[in-house]
């Protein structure tokens, strides 16, 4: 008896789920995710292969083949120069998502930390940031982006980077009103009790959750 008392919580330590595994095993239960994590990691495979899926060159124009009709040939059809609808839909994938990774990319490393600074230190730096967020949602969303991407020229590159600055401020203002709700845990007190410098806990024990 004494070794099944010694061995029931062992056993039952082993057998506690993580927060990994329950995530996991939710996300599996739901068929509508899965079909959505296929389908997006399908897009992505496409896009990162495209020279290899693209049954033609997206800019080879052949002046025989204007206009046609979806085929065997040509699955999407051809357009007004007789370019294959097909291989240029695989290719503006890619470009799809290299746009939309790289401005939200840019507007995470941007207002995020800007965002865990503002929430932490409060006072005077809060207040500047605060306002200049406010100062930046003022102005719609759109009419900021094309802006800035006037402002900069016509190009791919610089319409991402007009996009990442434009959705800045959200992830700024997302993250600052986090950082205000965490920082008051009692493990973060626990660390500032302990003699942690304040950027350790801001970047160890705050951010992370």
């Amino acid at each position: 008896m004494a070794e099944v008392a010694l061995t029931a919580p062992a056993l039952s330590a082993e057998t506690v789920e993580t927060p990994t595994a329950r995530t996991i095993r939710r996300f599996r239960r739901r068929k509508g995710a899965l079909f959505a994590l296929v389908m997006i990691a399908l897009f992505v495979a496409v896009a990162v292969f495209a020279p290899l899926v693209s049954p033609y060159d997206p800019d080879l124009q052949t002046w025989t083949a204007v206009r046609k009709a979806p085929s065997a040939l040509h699955w999407f059809g051809t357009d007004d120069v007789g370019r294959d609808v097909l291989a240029r839909v695989i290719y503006g994938a890619r470009a799809s998502l290299m746009a939309g990774v790289i401005s939200v990319a840019i507007a995470l490393l941007v207002g995020v930390p800007i965002g865990l600074v503002s929430g932490y230190v409060g006072g005077f730096v809060d207040a500047l940031f605060s306002r200049i967020t406010d100062a930046m949602l003022a102005c719609p969303f759109l009419i900021l982006a094309i802006a800035l991407a006037a402002f900069l020229g016509p190009s791919l590159g610089n319409a991402m980077i007009a996009i990442g600055i434009t959705t800045t401020p959200i992830f700024m203002r997302l993250t600052r009103a986090q950082v205000m709700a965490v920082k008051v845990e009692d493990y973060v007190e626990a660390a500032r009790a302990v003699g942690n410098p304040h950027w350790r806990i801001a970047l160890r024990h705050i951010l992370p959750n």
